[in-house]
């Protein structure tokens, strides 16, 4: 079986990801939680040796800022299709980042974005291994590490 990531992996990838990509700083949140009302989260699946999902969980103001930054443009005001080309480019390339150095043999599923208010998000037969909150001045998000239950 293969380990999860450990958090040290996973704040280097993302704060690296999010420098080169987006131009932003981003500093560890102590805030638990996740993103309420408007909100976007999309995800990657990895399947192979380490069967796990990433998820990126943010405000849908944070998600229009990322893809302002992203695409060197005025963010978009509302949710759409640039919107969601960019989330899920994002949970790509962070998870491709993880895969390749937990399990460069898996493969990457296609992103999944999801836009909306009071849903949650559940990747059948596995558990939270990891829920770290991420702040920049558009205020925290989050990345998801979920994985098939670990033996107790």
């Amino acid at each position: 079986m293969i380990a999860t990531p450990s958090s040290e992996l996973i704040v280097q990838v993302v704060t690296s990801v999010f420098a080169t990509l987006l131009e932003l700083d981003l500093s560890m949140a102590d805030e638990a939680g996740s993103p309420a009302g408007d909100r976007v989260t999309s995800t990657v699946h990895l399947d192979g040796d380490w069967n796990a999902a990433v998820l990126v969980e943010c405000s849908c103001r944070q998600a229009c800022q990322f893809t302002g930054k992203m695409l060197a443009m005025d963010p978009p005001e509302n949710f759409n299709d640039d919107v969601r080309d960019v989330l899920g480019e994002i949970a790509n390339i962070i998870g491709g980042n993880i895969k390749s150095v937990i399990s460069p043999k898996d493969s990457l599923s296609l992103p999944c974005v999801i836009h909306g208010s009071n849903f949650d998000v559940c990747v059948c037969g596995s558990e939270i291994h990891k829920r770290l909150g991420f702040e920049f001045e558009g205020g925290v998000f989050w990345i998801t590490i979920m994985g098939k239950a670990l033996p107790a």
